[in-house]
């Protein structure tokens, strides 16, 4: 059928089974032929197809509620619910979002983009609902990497004890991004092996019920016998001592599996978690063999191939950092890498094959990672936590409390600074630098270029003064020559790019092309503008912004990061500290959320572009004038 005449999923309600099948196909060949053209969540969206399919023929959305942890595996859902004729946008500027969004319809009630959230969200829906008295089922629907996320525990523990009447979907595709980690993971195993509890369960009972009762001593057993079948059938019963009537696990690409456990939780009172096996990148040869986590999520593809396009070109930043890493770490045995289910993205994968015993991947659990790397480095080893910067986020109070504060010497390497395109709102790394400036005894450098990476890395590795970050943005570098010999850099000390009498640009990394080519426009003009590479962002070159101010020229500082709080900031807060009266702009991410496009159309749109730079620059350049 044609999917973009597919308007309301309550028409689902009248579908056979042999109709959801071929529902299904047609799903599933709709999304691997749209997403080789703009690349996408597919592996995720090809295992969650016939689940997707049972949620909305037994329930009723937008009035029953559906919580998508993470949201990647959302796009099937989205299909349902009348958007598959936005999809030639997925992704793309002004185009459908890749995660749930609120205000794209009213069938996406919660907006996800980072890991393990649902369950708690899920747990406020069913409260409110509770509370006002209504009837509608709430539904979380998270994968087995996303509950080994603290918060998903969290959120597990206070339902069971709530008993509150809730369904989980746990989505087990073995994988979150990468293969999953943990004791948790294993528990799952082991569920996966242990066949239908809930039926083996029910079949004891009735083999109870018909036992004469000899005097009370069957009737007082038989729910201790009952309870021991747990024990039997399943090693870990990890789920029912929590409070959850646990059923599965279920064939997640069987439709009458699904119906039958999905109708079974819908009459059960108190808290439900249906244990649903899929099949990550099922029906797409290429991604169901995915064992490394490619097909997750990606860019363009050939389908008859499978092979993914990609542009020749310089190394990226991620890969740069990770060879620099190893190659240190040759070395110096007290390097120790850590990520949070990310060693694909971070390239922390080819790190593990050379030092297997020195790499962790502690799952999504980024206040673990933090913390335990402050561990290590009270032992002396020098621990390198490579994360993104919008899950750094997340481990922030152990930032604060755990390293900093007792000026731990843990290196975090800041992967997705800045801007980073098609994932948008939720996975721009553009608040770090607000939220790591402000902490004593934090350091923050960002590279120029890819050559400036490797010694920046290197410095970070030899600095033993307390916690520092390094900076790097998505994507590649630029193609300069890389130093064969690694050095150690000044830090706090920055670079002059172009010397300039008439204005100065403070900036750094990514925004330094936009710089040069607004400099080299006022040249143009006849205006001579002094240009410095600001690599490290605290500390700051006291010595060089003294310099500055005693020039008397007007000073634009410029980055790809928040302004409040930022880089500029602290530039500001310098000279009203020491009284210097300089004439100054600040330009970087206004106060609000970016959404998602290309990192250059989002530039355009906020307006960090050369010819606007060039523009900012010259409204300060009358002011100096006219005081002249």
């Amino acid at each position: 059928m044609n999917l973009e005449d597919f308007k309301d999923p309550s028409e689902l309600k009248h579908y056979s089974n042999g109709e959801l099948v071929q529902l299904a196909n047609d799903i599933r060949q709709f999304l691997i032929e749209k997403l080789s053209v703009t690349g996408g969540h597919l592996g995720p969206n090809l295992g969650v197809v016939e689940l997707t399919l049972i949620l909305h023929q037994l329930f009723e959305s937008p009035k029953d509620k559906f919580i998508w942890d993470v949201g990647h595996q959302a796009y099937v859902h989205k299909i349902l619910t009348g958007r598959a004729g936005q999809f030639d946008q997925l992704r793309q500027y002004k185009g459908l979002c890749g995660f749930p969004k609120r205000n794209e319809s009213d069938h996406d009630v919660w907006e996800t983009g980072h890991s393990s959230t649902s369950l708690s969200a899920a747990m406020g829906m069913a409260t409110a609902r509770d509370i006002k008295g209504t009837d509608e089922s709430v539904v979380a629907i998270i994968g087995d990497g996303a509950l080994t996320g603290g918060m998903a525990l969290e959120a597990l523990n206070h339902i069971g004890h709530e008993q509150t009447d809730l369904i989980v979907v746990l989505n087990d595709n073995e994988m979150s991004i990468a293969p999953n980690v943990g004791a948790l993971h294993n528990v799952l195993g082991r569920l996966r092996t242990a066949g239908k509890y809930k039926k083996a369960k029910e079949e004891l009972e009735q083999l109870i019920k018909k036992i004469p009762a000899f005097g009370g001593k069957i009737a007082s057993t038989a729910e201790r016998v009952k309870d021991s079948l747990k024990y039997l059938l399943v090693s870990g019963i990890f789920f029912e001592e929590l409070g959850f009537t646990y059923l599965g696990p279920v064939d997640g690409h069987d439709l009458e599996d699904l119906a039958e456990n999905m109708k079974y939780a819908k009459k059960t009172k108190g808290p439900v978690l249906i244990h649903v096996l899929t099949k990550k990148g099922k029906g797409y040869k290429p991604a169901e063999l995915d064992a490394k986590g490619t097909w997750h999520g990606l860019g363009p593809y050939k389908i008859e191939s499978g092979e993914v396009v990609k542009k020749p070109g310089p190394p990226s930043y991620s890969g740069v950092f990770a060879e620099t890493l190893k190659t240190i770490a040759r070395v110096d045995k007290r390097i120790v890498a850590l990520t949070a289910a990310m060693p694909g993205g971070t390239k922390l994968d080819v790190f593990a094959k050379e030092f297997p015993e020195r790499m962790f991947d502690v799952g999504i659990a980024e206040q673990h990672a933090t913390t335990m790397a402050g561990g290590l480095a009270t032992q002396g080893m020098k621990p390198v936590f490579a994360v993104y910067s919008t899950f750094l986020q997340r481990g922030y109070d152990q930032l604060v409390h755990d390293v900093c504060r007792q000026n731990l010497n843990v290196l975090f390497a800041i992967d997705r600074a800045g801007l980073v395109g098609a994932d948008g709102e939720t996975h721009q790394g553009v608040f770090d630098i607000a939220y790591l400036r402000h902490l004593p005894n934090m350091k923050i450098l960002m590279p120029k270029d890819e050559n400036e990476l490797q010694h920046m890395i290197y410095t970070a590795t030899q600095y033993d003064g307390g916690p520092i970050a390094v900076r790097y943005p998505r994507g590649n570098g630029y193609g300069v020559k890389m130093d064969k010999q690694l050095q150690q850099l000044p830090i706090g000390k920055w670079e002059v790019l172009r010397e300039g009498t008439d204005a100065c640009i403070l900036t750094f990394a990514t925004m330094i092309p936009v710089a040069d080519e607004a400099v080299s426009i006022l040249q143009s003009q006849g205006l001579s503008v002094k240009l410095i590479n600001a690599n490290s962002v605290k500390p700051l070159d006291e010595n060089m912004l003294r310099d500055i101010a005693k020039l008397n020229i007007p000073v634009l500082t410029l980055e790809e990061a928040a302004l409040q709080g930022g880089f500029g900031s602290a530039v500001l807060e310098f000279f009203q500290e020491n009284q210097f009266m300089v004439s100054m702009k600040r330009m970087g991410i206004p106060d609000e959320f970016i959404e998602h496009g290309s990192v250059n159309e989002l530039l355009e749109e906020i307006g960090l572009t050369s010819a606007n730079v060039a523009d900012q620059l010259q409204t300060l350049l009358p002011q100096r004038r006219q005081r002249a």
